[in-house]
């Protein structure tokens, strides 16, 4: 049942029961609809109690159901919630834990709330491209003041009960529970306090009844809307959500509550509101191994060792020094290990300085931290992260002595991002201990981990990391072992396609712009200089020995041999002045592309920014189908995690492969039919990948 009915006395209890956050699906609609004619219908129930089972009161909609019909079949939220405010019995939410989106909604029907501290509250819908759906925005303001109400549902963020509970003139908890142990009892009292009070057949009162005004009105409107603007230029729902919050303040109930649903809809279909739900569901799916059973047993990981203390080692050892996770730090030198404990110790303290971090926190961080000079004073760390060169030598002499010194069931990771995790893992007798874990830069800032499993990595490991992974606030997404794994293998090809570009006209700012415009973070010019262009260079070498049939434009080259790096050095495709990140194109940068188009006979041409960005992207589509093919990703939408939330592609458009699913594989194709007669680009790479033109030729998508 995913309702469960009891009754205590003269009082009905209805708990939802729908793990793991009791969400609203069709079959739970149901429990609380029948629930209520049952509880109405027996003479002995004189008030009811509406609570959720486990860790939740309810977490909003079932995702399991989302965007199929059983998500709108009757009774849908609005018909629920209609039935709690039309109960002859005084009906008493009794919430916990996790009250958000359609479970506030739900709570917000009822006649009276009682809460336990500790519960986060939210209208999150707003970070699907959405609005709340059920009277979200006609009610909340009418409880807790239309400030704080469209605050929450702009920014959808949960706030807690008790803090909620402390605003003045605030009616959205008639009580506040002791304790989230003594919430049943309290509430079971408090519906037999209503049943008595409402015993004369007085009326039970209803949210919808509440006046709603807001003092200084169309002025506060507008500077809200000004003030959301410039705060989501990709996104339509958080200005729509002003526009339902205010209709609150204008209109009769109804009439907003019609408002409200018409502008739901109409946000459904919008591609931001699509892509965000697939990411939604895209983020979760990640974790999910096909062939690593959920119940797989854990290895215990209760300490840490990182082998490095750089700027990528320290980032990585802040991720666990956060969770409590204690970190011993290997380096060769003293003055090594010194200069990776403080720039942890800047990490942490200009956090302290911006208030986001307590003083006592920051020392019992430190406090997990230890270094060492000698590899056998890791002995007993549970796992250890390499964090050295990007060679496979110096990778090699690293885990031949991890290898000796780790102790049996130790997990070994290399954060490599491109080499082979199958060679570093033979040069150990435990390959099924090694896994790779590609942390991105700042490695304590960015979210996306790429997890590489190995020939022979064992489930246990893949099952362990992936919970580590979760542990430290990552998103996670399982990797086979190729060159570059996901990410880098296709960011290869968006970056040739960049060289290519500047070959036949562009300049690297007329690319970065239409790329920006497109919505990426940064474009290719401006992302390479952050990265480090030296970095791609020792690639491109070591491409030229193994794969020499590789076609690339030689302005990269020829700007690292004049030693521009990037923002390291001051210089790379744009100059930059010490302490700021701004851009400066440099004359010489494209005077040096025009003596290279010249050498070569290129006449330059002029390039649209819609080429631009569909040689950019779809390079990246096309190398992605390959990818999938080879079983190097295990999904479509794992590669649309990786690249929104590790290489600044625009969330609004849902990542590289929902993008192309919403053009269309068939108009995709077309386009790269066309790349491929372009004398100057590489036409064998704009062969499409056998999967995507099937896809293409079905009139499927990759999702």
């Amino acid at each position: 049942m995913t309702a469960e009915y009891k009754v205590h006395g003269d009082v009905a209890v209805i708990t939802l029961n729908n793990p793991p956050v009791n969400g609203l699906g069709y079959a739970t609609r149901i429990g609380i609809t029948d629930a209520l004619a049952q509880a109405n219908a027996d003479s002995a129930v004189k008030s009811i109690v509406l609570t959720g089972a486990g860790k939740a009161f309810s977490g909003g909609a079932d995702i399991r159901e989302f965007g199929s019909p059983k998500a709108t079949q009757e009774p849908n939220l609005l018909s629920v919630i209609s039935a709690l405010e039309h109960s002859g019995k005084p009906v008493v939410a009794a919430v916990h834990s996790v009250c958000m989106g359609g479970g506030l909604e739900l709570a917000l029907g009822c006649h009276y709330r009682i809460a336990a501290p500790g519960c986060s509250v939210a209208l999150p819908e707003v970070k699907l491209g959405l609005i709340p759906g059920a009277g979200g925005t006609q009610r909340l303001p009418r409880v807790l003041g239309v400030e704080t109400a469209l605050n929450m549902i702009v920014s959808g963020e949960p706030v807690k009960s008790e803090l909620l509970a402390s605003l003045p003139g605030q009616k959205l908890f008639d009580k506040m529970a002791a304790s989230v142990e003594s919430l049943p009892a309290e509430a079971l009292a408090m519906a037999q306090e209503m049943a008595v009070k409402h015993a004369d057949g007085s009326a039970l009162p209803l949210v919808r009844n509440l006046p709603c005004k807001h003092p200084l009105g169309d002025a506060y409107f507008q500077f809200a809307r000004n003030m959301v603007k410039g705060m989501s230029k990709n996104f339509p729902a958080p200005g729509k959500c002003v526009d339902a919050v205010e209709a609150a303040t204008t209109k009769k109930f109804d009439e907003g509550m019609a408002f409200e649903r018409e502008i739901f809809i109409n946000l459904m279909w919008t591609p931001e509101c699509r892509a965000l739900r697939h990411l939604f569901t895209a983020e979760r799916a990640a974790s999910k191994i096909p062939d690593v059973p959920a119940d797989t047993p854990l290895r215990d990981i209760k300490s840490i060792a990182v082998i490095g203390a750089g700027t990528m080692g320290g980032g990585i050892a802040m991720n666990f020094l956060n969770a409590g996770i204690p970190v011993k730090m290997l380096e060769m030198k003293q003055e090594a290990l010194d200069r990776g404990v403080a720039t942890i110790r800047k990490n942490y303290e200009a956090q302290v300085k911006k208030g986001k971090l307590k003083q006592d926190k920051y020392d019992q961080r430190m406090a997990l931290l230890s270094t060492t000079l000698r590899y056998d004073d890791l002995a007993g760390t549970d796992m250890v992260i390499e964090a050295v060169f990007e060679e496979i030598g110096v990778k090699e002499a690293v885990f031949k002595e991890l290898d000796r010194v780790m102790k049996p069931g130790a997990i070994l990771a290399s954060n490599t991002s491109t080499l082979d995790v199958n060679k570093i893992a033979n040069f150990t007798k435990r390959p099924e201990d090694v896994v790779g874990l590609h942390f991105f830069s700042p490695a304590n800032v960015m979210k996306l981990l790429e997890v590489v499993r190995g020939a022979r990595t064992a489930k246990d490991v893949m099952a362990t990391v992936m919970a580590v992974a979760k542990k430290i606030k990552k998103i996670a997404v399982v990797s086979g072992v190729c060159d570059g794994f996901i990410g880098n293998r296709m960011i290869e090809q968006y970056g040739r396609q960049g060289g290519f570009l500047l070959d036949e006209g562009c300049t690297p700012a007329q690319v970065d712009k239409a790329m920006e415009k497109f919505g990426m973070a940064m474009g290719p010019f401006r992302m390479g200089d952050l990265a480090g262009n030296d970095i791609g260079w020792a690639i491109r070498k070591r491409r030229a020995t193994e794969r020499a049939d590789m076609k690339y434009s030689k302005t990269a080259d020829l700007l690292c041999e004049k030693g521009r790096f990037g923002q390291k050095t001051g210089a790379g495709w744009y100059d930059y002045v010490a302490g700021k990140r701004d851009a400066i194109p440099n004359a010489e940068v494209v005077k040096m592309i025009e003596d290279y188009r010249a050498s070569k006979g290129i006449v330059p041409r002029k390039i649209s920014d819609e080429e631009i960005v569909q040689r950019l992207v779809f390079a990246l589509v096309n190398e992605a189908a390959h990818i999938l093919e080879e079983g190097i990703a295990n999904k479509a939408s794992d590669i649309d995690i990786v690249y929104i939330f590790g290489y600044g592609f625009p969330a609004h458009r849902g990542g590289p492969m929902n993008y192309a699913d919403q053009l269309g594989l068939f108009n995709v194709v077309q386009a790269m039919n066309r790349f491929a007669k372009n004398p100057l680009d590489d036409a064998e790479f704009w062969q499409p990948a056998p999967l995507l033109a099937r896809l293409a030729a079905e009139g499927k998508t990759f999702n």
